[in-house]
């Protein structure tokens, strides 16, 4: 049935490319069409895998041959701002769901609605082409995400008797402060429950605070965004906050740092907990001391179970390309599932489409996959995702607020005064 169902997938990728390959337009001298993608997977395991489906593609398909071209996280907005502005931007661009709003508004992305393949549209709930939607449009394939989790010195867990969460009975909010009140008085002096790594503290508190009800960022009818900080949104930064500041439970110095920063410390067991993303796991199983055990648990409950934002990985398509169809096969191609799977296991990352989800090699107990595919099904568009100004209310508003917050400088009161009044200005001048 397998081989039946993948020979019919390639007949119907062939006849779309042979309708395309009609135009004469749309080809090099050589009568051949090629592709530029951008990918900006780093990892080892990532880079392969994509290169692999490239070279593929391009043996299946001798007339529409598709070029890798390796990008970078750390400057891809303003490196594919410039290609747009400048007519050289790939066909097939690797983006993240957070970064698209100005590139759809701007009419840099092709529309994809009448370029993507049903099977494609159905197989990725809804939720997630929300990631992606801006306005009437969709501009961008939503094809992996990462959820937040805890990773826990299951040792240090097994030995202080704490219960230990589930995704089917995680730790409410209350619940984890106590926890890790608890474990930090039974590790001794010098160390600590958790370490939360805050140096980008803006999307770890709204992601979260999803489980809490919380949203800050709320839609009128007519269309405008403002905001307003409720008490839901305040209970993950007043969680994080009373941790550093009140109970010693959380270590104050990884306030600042990364998540990579974290990992020598947790190893150590300095720390017996610390929140990262998903993907963390495989620097984990790279660089942990050999016999350190470990786990991965859930990020705590609110009235919204276990509710969280997320800003996918994405997969768009120049407006400028003259090749859309043809790059529109080459993303099917990608995103069929057992590719899905492929590029999740190679990023450490969970596939948005549901029949790559099911696979059986995502869902064991090994390296944490079952509990991060288990949390899944409630993964939300992240707060801020279509929020025009989003960007400069972030580094110039909510980053220094929020870190002033958790490091005590500030009380609540001024956190909501300059996230909501500061905030709402900035946002104006956007939906002017």
């Amino acid at each position: 049935m397998r081989a039946r169902g993948f020979a019919a997938a390639v007949a119907a990728l062939t006849l779309l490319l042979t309708g395309c390959a009609a135009d004469g337009d749309n080809r090099d001298g050589d009568g051949k069409v090629r592709l530029r993608f951008q990918s900006l997977a780093w990892q080892k395991e990532s880079v392969d895998a994509n290169k692999q489906l490239v070279a593929e593609w391009n043996a299946a398909h001798p007339d529409v041959q598709v070029e890798y071209v390796q990008g970078s996280w750390d400057s891809v907005h303003d490196q594919l701002l410039t290609s747009f502005e400048g007519g050289e931007a790939p066909d097939v661009i690797h983006d993240a769901s957070d970064d698209l709003a100005d590139f759809a508004y701007g009419g840099y992305l092709a529309d994809l609605r009448g370029l993507l393949p049903e099977r494609l549209r159905a197989d990725i709930p809804a939720g997630s082409w929300e990631t992606t939607t801006f306005g009437d449009g969709i501009y961008g394939v939503p094809f992996l995400q990462e959820p937040r989790v805890i990773m826990a010195n299951r040792k240090i867990l097994a030995s202080s008797g704490v219960r230990i969460p589930t995704p089917e009975q995680p730790w409410s909010w209350d619940e984890f402060r106590q926890v890790t009140k608890d474990l930090t008085a039974r590790m001794g002096e010098g160390r600590h429950a958790i370490a939360w790594p805050l140096k980008e503290p803006v999307s770890v508190s709204l992601n979260l605070g999803l489980s809490a009800g919380g949203r800050l960022f709320h839609r009128g009818e007519d269309g405008r965004v403002t905001i307003r900080f409720t008490e839901a949104d305040a209970v993950v930064p007043g969680t994080v906050r009373d941790q550093v500041n009140s109970d010693g439970s959380a270590s104050r110095s990884t306030l600042g740092s990364g998540g990579s920063d974290t990992l020598p410390g947790f190893f150590a067991g300095k720390y017996a907990m610390v929140p990262l993303g998903f993907s963390y796991r495989q620097q984990i199983v790279q660089q942990a001391p050999e016999g350190f055990d470990w786990t991965v648990l859930p990020a705590p409950a609110g009235p919204d179970g276990l509710a969280q934002g997320v800003s996918p990985q994405t997969l768009s398509i120049a407006e400028d390309s003259p090749y859309k169809q043809q790059a529109a096969a080459f993303l099917d191609f990608l995103l069929q599932p057992h590719n899905m799977v492929r590029l999740a296991r190679g990023d450490w990352m969970l596939p948005t489409g549901t029949a790559a989800l099911a696979d059986p090699s995502l869902r064991t107990a090994k390296d944490g996959w079952a509990t991060g595919a288990a949390m899944a099904a409630q993964l939300r568009s992240a707060p801020a995702q279509s929020v025009r100004g989003y960007p400069e209310w972030k580094d110039k508003v909510a980053t220094p607020a929020f870190q002033e917050y958790y490091s005590g400088a500030i009380d609540l009161r001024e956190l909501r005064k300059r996230l909501v009044k500061d905030g709402n200005r900035v946002l104006a001048r956007y939906q002017r």
